[in-house]
C-alpha cells in the first residue's frame, strides 16, 4: 500500500476529534487499495493525536494482517464486509457523532427534509436491522457488516449514491471514494440528522423534501451531468 493513502487515512482519523464527531476513541476510518486489494485501517484505542503511519494496522480482504505490530480496530470485520460487498467505495468511517447516533438508537430512519441532505444522500438514510443474540455472540463485528449489506440489498440502494447507514441500538457507519470523502459524509450526516431534529422541533408534521427537488439538488453535485464546483 502506498504511503499516499496511509497518510490519507492518518489525516481523515485525526480529523474526527476537529470535526466533532467523536469523543474519546469513538470513532475509526479505513481505507482500501483496490489494485493490492489491502486495507489500512486505526489501531484499537490508539488516541487521534498521537496516530502515524506506521501504527496503522495493513490487512487483506481476509482480514490477515501483512503490516503493523499493533491490533486493528475492534470494527475491522464490519469494515471488511462493506469492501467485500460494496466494491465501488474506497473509504470507510465509523462514529458515534450524536445526532446520528440518536436516530440509530431511536430506530428512525433520516429522511431528506430538505436540500442540505439532498446535496450528499440520494434519500432518505435508512437503519439497519438490529443483531440476533446469536449473531452477536457468534462474530459481533462481521454481523454488523452483513446486516448493513443485507438492508442496501432489501431497499436496492446503490452504496455510492446512499453513502451511510444507520445501525439500530448502535451508530453510522460513512464511506466514500476516498478517505477524506467518507469523512466528508459522516460531517454531512451528521449535520443533516441535528438540522432534522431541529426541523421537527420547529414543524412535527414536516415531511420529505418533493421528489422533483431532490432530484435536482443531487443531480447538480453527482453524476455525469453535475455542475456544481469548479471542473478539473
Amino acid at each position: 500500500m502506498n504511503l499516499d493513502l496511509k497518510q490519507q487515512v492518518v489525516k481523515a482519523n485525526r480529523a474526527l476529534v476537529s470535526s466533532g464527531l467523536v469523543s474519546l476513541t469513538w470513532g475509526n476510518v479505513s481505507a482500501i487499495d483496490r489494485e493490492s486489494g489491502l486495507i489500512a485501517i486505526k489501531p484499537s484505542g490508539i488516541d487521534y493525536a498521537d496516530l502515524n503511519t506506521e501504527q496503522l494496522v495493513i490487512l487483506n480482504l481476509d482480514g490477515q494482517v501483512v503490516e503493523g505490530d499493533l491490533r486493528p480496530s475492534s470494527d475491522t470485520k464490519t469494515h471488511l464486509e462493506l469492501y467485500r460487498n460494496f466494491t465501488s467505495i474506497g473509504a470507510v468511517v465509523h462514529t458515534h457523532s450524536p445526532c446520528a447516533t440518536a436516530f440509530s438508537q431511536a430506530g428512525i430512519p433520516l429522511p431528506c427534509l430538505g436540500t442540505t441532505h439532498a446535496d450528499h444522500f440520494y434519500g432518505e438514510v435508512p437503519v439497519a436491522r438490529a443483531l440476533t443474540e446469536t449473531e452477536v455472540k457468534n462474530d459481533y463485528e462481521h454481523a454488523t457488516g452483513v446486516s448493513i449489506v443485507e438492508r442496501f440489498r432489501e431497499l436496492n440502494l446503490v452504496p455510492m449514491e446512499v453513502p451511510a447507514v444507520l445501525l439500530q441500538h448502535h451508530a453510522p457507519f460513512t464511506w466514500g471514494q476516498t478517505p477524506l470523502k467518507a469523512l466528508e459524509n459522516s460531517i454531512a450526516l451528521e449535520m443533516c440528522a441535528k438540522m432534522a431534529l431541529m426541523t421537527w422541533q420547529l414543524n412535527p408534521q414536516s415531511g420529505p423534501i418533493p421528489e422533483h427537488i431532490l432530484e435536482m439538488h443531487y443531480s447538480r453535485k453527482h453524476g455525469a451531468n453535475a455542475y456544481y464546483g469548479q471542473q478539473d
